[in-house]
């Protein structure tokens, strides 16, 4: 930031040296200004000109002075403006131009005027051209800026600018100068009310507004305010020149409206789209739609039925060439990143183009853009999983599989986005589909077999990442309270489970933890639902042995971290994570020779599990800080692990004293205020004492869940 103020600072004194000479003639100067000038000019070019310096530049140009045409010409070239162009600006042109004394030459303004044209795109206020339209239109007689006032007023005309008197002139004009390309331009504008036609001398210099492009966003990426920037998409995209020769989609072309209604080019603020919404004149090509953020949203906010067919047809076409190869494939890619945009703007899926996939995706070798075909597919409709499956899904799936392994995390995650887009169609329904609860179980079934095999070809914490993305948006959507009636908890398989909670990761841990204890929420809600329903005899979305799996994995997890009995079977309803007793045995044994201080049912514990060892030390260490601040001192402190013994033990010998239930109930909320609140709430809502312990209460015992109906 210092270096960037100090170069600012250099630009404001080059220009403020400019000025200071501009008064003087060449012979009063006591120094030749134009290595200065030619400074100034670097400095513009590299860097971009903030508001305050552009001001006094456009003074310094505008107005009467002693510098050279050729210095003051340079200037305007090298006029990059860093940010918006100000309203201000554009009126101190504009009050320069014309005949007269005070005025600036000829040549600086049709210069000036060239530079409003190629720096439209970045008026602050483009309104204030429009108002200015009968001043412009007054100076067309003049030939030396004519070329560059034509191209102005062909990019800033509207139908409200379109009069009788006009025309008139305008056909004198180009009687009188023999038919002057610009004119006859500009005429072409009015007859079809279309302000992008533009013919002539002025077509916009490309390199120009590309070095403008690149000092504008390279000052952005310099600002502290970017994130204040903001694209509301409430114009039409105006594409100039060569800008729009390479592109698939045509841009916006309104060439028939009526004297009562409003074309999408007038629209230039959210305020201007309500005010005409009634009115708006739909384009000459709808297929624009899928590249004009300004015409989605005039088709979101008043549909037309035919509007999408014709979109359809359009892109069925294009599609069609693709597929019998009269396209080439940069086409193909082009085209779909244009979709790609229109679908993340709608949230819908043209129905043409899922049919274009069924087709592509079987045939496809797994090459391109497949971020591209990912992002659209998040946005896949509410249909029958195995037909989705069967056409889209499967076909994708062996693409990826047999060309692009390492795309396989990214699968998950269009299945999440997918899970994620399902869930916001659902909760903006008046009724949710007969078939949502089967699909998205579908879904999530599949979701298992594919998270099984990914977490053992690569059991790392990525690939965990990925699963567990899935399953916690899974379980925000099924214990919703608008969708929880209508949605089955569909719970991870084992390997799965026990893979996370056995991770290498304490984040993968806290998240599976969390994932469980809203499923015991959803769970709980279902069995009261059903206690309180008409009929409380029928029997309930799940069934004893299903509950009895479920209350399984929270009685392992609930034994490793807290009861000091990992991997016992013995319980009601325990796995034992699914060891076998003879590895457990062997494991009991194999631990006993190497260190006879810790047994296998306590390895798995807050103080000695390998992602949690570090953080329960910690906190006691932080204890012990908090202990010695108040001003008691200790004898001695813990070297760890902290376990019920040693705690005994500390306490007799000088050291911190604190009750075993204390430390961990500690540990536990550590974790919370470090963003790992899951295995807190886990055990929490399955250990009713634990509950109460660490909310102040007392009360008995309930850890699992009864079945939902009896």
């Amino acid at each position: 930031m210092m270096e960037d103020s100090a170069v600012d600072e250099e630009l404001n004194r080059l220009i403020q040296d400019v000025v200071d000479a501009a008064k003087l003639t060449p012979k009063a100067r006591l120094t030749d200004i134009k290595p200065t000038v030619a400074r100034l000019n670097s400095a513009a070019y590299g860097r971009g000109v903030l508001p305050d310096a552009l001001d006094k530049l456009i003074d310094l140009i505008t107005r009467p002075s002693h510098l050279d045409q050729g210095s003051l010409n340079v200037l305007v070239r090298n006029l990059y403006p860093a940010t918006k162009v100000s309203r201000h600006v554009v009126i101190r042109i504009i009050a320069c131009l014309g005949q007269g004394r005070f005025k600036a030459s000829l040549n600086i303004q049709a210069a000036l005027v060239r530079w409003l044209i190629l720096v439209y795109r970045t008026l602050e206020t483009p309104q204030v051209l429009s108002q200015s339209y009968h001043v412009l239109f007054s100076l067309l007689d003049t030939a030396a800026t004519r070329p560059q006032l034509a191209h102005l007023l062909a990019l800033i005309t509207r139908r409200k600018h379109v009069k009788p008197f006009r025309i008139q002139a305008l056909l004198d004009l180009a009687r009188k100068a023999g038919n002057d390309p610009s004119l006859i331009g500009l005429l072409r504008v009015y007859k079809d009310y279309y302000p992008e036609v533009i013919v002539g001398e002025a077509h916009p210099d490309t390199s120009w507004r590309e070095h403008l492009n690149e000092v504008q966003d390279a000052h952005l990426h310099r600002s502290v305010d970017t994130a204040t920037i903001t694209r509301d998409g409430f114009r039409v995209n105006k594409p100039l020149g060569r800008e729009r020769s390479d592109k698939a989609i045509p841009a916006v072309h309104t060439s028939l409206a009526g004297e009562n209604s409003v074309t999408l080019e007038e629209v230039e603020t959210a305020k201007g789209l309500a005010d005409s919404l009634e009115k708006l004149e739909l384009p000459n090509q709808l297929v624009a739609v899928l590249a004009d953020p300004l015409l989605q949203k005039l088709l979101l906010l008043r549909p037309h039925d035919e509007a999408h067919q014709r979109v359809a047809y359009w892109l069925q076409a294009a599609l069609q060439e693709v597929m019998h190869g009269a396209a080439d494939e940069a086409t193909l890619w082009e085209l779909l990143e244009v979709v790609r945009d229109f679908v993340t703007q709608t949230k819908a899926i043209p129905p043409i183009l899922l049919n274009f996939f069924a087709h592509f995706f079987p045939v496809w070798g797994g090459t391109g853009r497949v971020d591209v075909l990912l992002d659209i597919l998040a946005f896949t409709p509410l249909k029958e999983f195995n037909e989705l499956y069967q056409h889209l899904f499967g076909p994708l799936e062996t693409a990826l599989g047999t060309h692009r392994p390492e795309l396989q995390p990214s699968l998950v995650d269009l299945y999440t986005q997918i899970l994620q887009h399902w869930k916001s169609l659902l909760l903006s329904s008046d009724v949710i589909p007969k078939h949502a609860k089967k699909t998205i179980q579908a879904l999530v079934s599949h979701m298992n077999s594919i998270s099984s095999l990914m977490l053992q070809a690569s059991p790392t914490v990525a690939t965990s990442s990925h699963v567990l993305d899935f399953y916690e948006e899974f379980a925000r959507t099924v214990t919703h309270s608008s969708l929880r009636s209508h949605l089955r908890i569909e719970m991870p398989p084992s390997p799965v489970i026990y893979s996370l909670f056995f991770s290498g990761s304490l984040a993968d841990t806290s998240r599976l933890c969390h994932v469980l204890s809203c499923f015991k929420q959803g769970f709980e809600t279902a069995i009261m639902e059903r206690a309180r329903s008409d009929d409380p005899t029928q029997s309930g979305p799940y069934d004893r042995a299903y509950l009895n799996t479920y209350n399984g994995y929270l009685m392992d997890i609930c034994n490793c971290l807290w009861r000091t009995r990992a991997f016992s079977s013995t319980e009601a309803n325990a796995h034992g994570c699914l060891l076998p007793p003879p590895t457990v045995d062997a494991l009991s044994a194999y631990l006993a020779r190497v260190n006879r201080n810790f047994g296998l049912e306590s390895i798995c514990g807050l103080s000695l599990a390998p992602t949690l060892c570090f953080q329960s030390i910690q906190r006691f260490r932080e204890l012990e800080d908090a202990e010695l601040d108040r001003g008691r001192p200790l004898a001695t402190r813990h070297a760890g692990p902290v376990t019920q013994a040693s705690l005994a033990k500390l306490a007799t010998s000088g050291g911190l004293s604190m009750g075993w239930q204390d430390y961990r109930v500690s540990v536990l909320n550590s974790l919370s205020d470090k963003g790992l609140p899951g295995i807190a709430d886990l055990l929490k809502c399955t250990m009713t004492v634990l509950k109460n312990l660490m909310d102040g209460k007392t009360g008995e015992r309930s850890s699992s869940l009864q079945r939902s109906s009896q």
